[in-house]
């Protein structure tokens, strides 16, 4: 696993906001090492925020 972390993120967030427990989707998903685990439970999406300020102004 380790390097294709991302592939879980989308299935993992849609289950926890139909209400499931995030220790069982992380189980269903085969997701078992403790800093996997981390990364996805402590994900928060920014990307909204960040394109506000990405326009670069040039002269």
């Amino acid at each position: 696993m380790g390097d294709r972390l991302g592939i879980f993120g989308e299935p993992f967030r849609q289950r926890v906001l139909k209400g499931e427990n995030p220790e069982k989707v992380l189980d269903d998903l085969g997701v078992t090492r403790y800093c996997c685990r981390r990364t996805l439970l402590a994900h928060i999406e920014l990307i909204d925020q960040v394109l506000e300020y990405s326009r670069i102004e040039t002269e």
